[in-house]
């Protein structure tokens, strides 16, 4: 993937998601995250000696509380970021193009994986057959009422798989939205994984 932000893009960025209070280094870590979606999520090794610079320049004050630093504008850093938001606003009229090709590119990336997914299943399914046929003349298979149970048991335990997973996506889902963090990315996401799923599980099914 290329860089996200072109040199001195991200320095000035910084500036601007700490104007609207002061943060951790793993909250703007999470905030810049936010912004892109979930498609790109910066190192420490990215983030902290960029704060550390700013720090050294005057324009971000880093206090300390306990194991952790909080990072704050200073009055120099603000003035830095008056200056230049003409610059900022085009920065942020370009970061939302690149949002819209990263997003293309892991729905793409999505689908591809779904594709070989598919495969597999349709793979393991074919053995499966295979087995299930008597291998020679007179051969027995399992009774009739023996099928169906070992049928039932394995319909029960795939809706259980199901009830899980729409459990533990709907808690997921419910907290990002608390934190106002459920994306357009993240519908797609879901749409494309559940319709691909559903293809492949019914390539299964005989």
């Amino acid at each position: 993937m290329p860089p996200v932000f072109a040199h001195g893009q991200l320095r000035l960025y910084l500036l601007a998601l700490l104007e609207s209070g002061a943060a951790h280094g793993y909250e703007i870590m999470t905030a810049l995250s936010d912004r892109f979606g979930g498609t790109y999520r910066p190192s420490p090794g990215t983030i902290y000696p960029r704060l550390a610079r700013l720090e050294e320049e005057g324009l971000v004050r880093r206090s300390d509380e306990g194991r952790k630093g909080t990072y704050s504008l200073t009055d120099a850093g603000r003035q830095e970021l008056d200056r230049r938001r003409g610059e900022l606003a085009a920065l942020e009229e370009g970061l939302a193009e690149t949002v819209r090709d990263l997003a293309a590119q892991v729905r793409d990336d999505v689908r591809g994986s779904m594709a070989g997914l598919r495969a597999d299943l349709a793979a393991a399914a074919q053995e499966a057959r295979a087995g299930a046929h008597p291998q020679g003349p007179g051969a027995a298979g399992p009774a009739p009422d023996d099928g169906r149970a070992a049928s039932h048991a394995r319909r029960v335990e795939a809706e259980q798989l199901l009830q899980r997973f729409r459990d533990e996506l709907r808690a997921d889902l419910r907290g990002a939205d608390a934190r106002a963090g459920v994306g357009q990315l993240t519908v797609e996401t879901v749409r494309t994984v559940l319709d691909s799923a559903l293809t492949a599980v019914r390539a299964t099914l005989r």
